[in-house]
């Protein structure tokens, strides 16, 4: 049986390009999935397929591509869908706009330094920026403007996948959610 959050909530993960929110966010899915509590992740990689097919990655393009990720995110969360959104969200003006907007909005930047996220290059996007087969990838040659007061600091070059979704667990459980103890 799926449990609905009593107030649903929005975990907005924001970081650069391989810092792992995804990761964080579908191992955090999978461990609130087994303890029953309805879970939804809008991955931006995922949205852009289908929701903002039609954008691209200038300014404007990324914010409009925010906007449509933070008014989904909005509708399942008020219906008691906890809802994760790692999403690079670069520009902290946006990611304002989805913390006055969503009720139960919780900001956890997903932060590593620049050399390791070269080394990581899940996607090879670093690779490609690097040869200039790229031209605007965010926090290399295009703007990344960390969080100035997120819920939650994540540094992925510090600790483990386990360490940082038990670092999330904790936040939420001082909040009085229902989510499991600890994880191993």
């Amino acid at each position: 049986m799926i449990i609905l959050s009593e107030n649903g909530y929005v975990l907005w993960f924001t970081g650069p390009p391989g810092a792992g929110k995804t990761t964080l966010a579908e191992r955090l899915k999978t461990i609130l999935n087994n303890n029953g509590t309805g879970v939804e992740i809008l991955d931006g990689d995922e949205i852009r397929k289908g929701l903002s097919k039609d954008l691209g990655f200038s300014k404007e393009d990324r914010e409009k591509h925010n906007e449509r990720v933070m008014f989904v995110a909005k509708l399942l969360s008020r219906n008691g869908i906890v809802t994760l959104v790692p999403l690079i969200s670069p520009y902290r003006a946006v990611r304002e706009k989805a913390r006055k907007e969503i009720p139960n909005f919780i900001e956890i930047y997903i932060k590593c330094p620049l050399d390791v996220l070269i080394k990581r290059d899940p996607k090879g996007l670093y690779k490609r920026a690097l040869a200039g087969e790229i031209t605007n990838l965010t926090g290399l040659q295009d703007t990344y403007e960390e969080p100035l007061s997120p819920e939650i600091v994540i540094d992925t070059n510090a600790k483990t996948i386990e360490e940082s979704v038990n670092t999330i667990l904790g936040f939420l459980r001082a909040r009085g959610e229902k989510v499991p103890s600890e994880v191993n």
